[in-house]
């Protein structure tokens, strides 16, 4: 299942060839995957500050421009032992025109201990819940 929101590009993420600059992208991934965590964990007490992004990406596809809104679709496409990945669709709102598809690896992380973790059973299970496989 598919998790979805809106951003509107600022003036400030673009540059000098009038695109959305692409280290902008970042945060738009960011935003959603912070709204998913918001949106889908039963207690967000018990996972916040638990994760950490071992690795991300993101393929340009298409430029996007200063005030146009893109839809940001997050999705689990994968479910290891003490890992998830998130990947990404971001498109222009009204055309569906394909600007970026991205990915992002989180580690369940113990800070206190600086080493990785098993994701908890609860967690799993919300997650698994929304795994999809495209």
């Amino acid at each position: 299942m598919n998790h979805e929101i809106e951003v509107r590009v600022r003036f400030c993420e673009t540059d000098t060839a009038g695109h959305v600059n692409n280290t902008s992208y970042f945060i738009y991934l960011e935003e959603a995957r912070g709204k998913f965590f918001e949106d889908v964990l039963p207690d967000e007490s018990e996972t916040l500050g638990r994760f950490i992004i071992a690795s991300t990406k993101c393929d340009f596809r298409s430029q996007a421009y200063f005030g146009q809104i893109l839809k940001v679709s997050t999705w689990i496409s994968h479910i290891g032992t003490k890992s998830f990945r998130f990947n990404h669709e971001i498109k222009a709102s009204d055309s569906g025109v394909l600007i970026a598809k991205a990915e992002a690896a989180i580690v369940c992380f113990n800070y206190k201990e600086q080493k990785s973790e098993p994701i908890p059973e609860d967690l799993r299970e919300v997650l698994t819940g929304r795994l999809v496989t495209h």
